[in-house]
């Protein structure tokens, strides 16, 4: 491959992932913290555990005593005011990544073996294949914060020997080769 070629095959590989990036996002769109919480505009000083919880947040202790200044009240904590919502966030985020994961992993395994097999030109298939280990570096970045390192360790493993034994069997098979006349 020359020069060229490899310049041609960068840029199909970054939009290739460009592509599975934004139509992923387009389908399952990104939640937004705005989307479970709202701007507080308030002057009101919370300073009690109840009032926090009323308001759906968190009571904290200062871990250090706050200098009192004479004849106030001491504070004893603070009121984490959008604990409940960035948890609510948080779960959503969650669910999302999953169908992330699961719609990336397949869709990156069909686009390298799309880029084997259906390009003649080497410059496209690799491009093509490089966009589909991006799409799958990208699904499972998104769900990898929330799995355990076992179940890590058997989705790469599985994804690993599917991919091996597809493209055994394609190559087997004559896929993606030069017919000679």
């Amino acid at each position: 491959m020359n020069l060229k070629d490899i310049v041609l095959a960068i840029a199909i590989i970054i939009l290739t992932i460009f592509v599975t990036f934004y139509g992923i996002n387009t389908i399952f769109p990104k939640f937004q913290y705005e989307d479970f919480c709202e701007e507080f505009k308030t002057a009101e000083i919370i300073d009690t555990q109840v009032r926090c919880e009323e308001l759906g947040g968190k009571w904290g202790s200062y871990e250090v005593p706050r200098p009192v200044i004479e004849g106030e009240m001491a504070l004893t904590g603070y009121c984490d005011r959008d604990y409940t919502c960035r948890q609510d966030l948080e779960e959503a985020n969650e669910i999302r990544s999953k169908y992330v994961f699961f719609i990336a992993l397949p869709l990156g395994i069909i686009i390298i073996l799309l880029g084997m097999f259906a390009f003649g030109l080497e410059a496209i298939g690799v491009g093509i294949m490089g966009g589909g280990v991006g799409t799958l570096v990208y699904g499972s970045g998104a769900f990898w914060p929330y799995t355990k390192n076992w179940a890590r360790f058997l989705i790469s493993l599985v994804g690993l020997v599917v991919l091996i034994c597809l493209v055994y069997y394609f190559n087997k098979r004559g896929f993606g080769k030069k017919r000679k006349k």
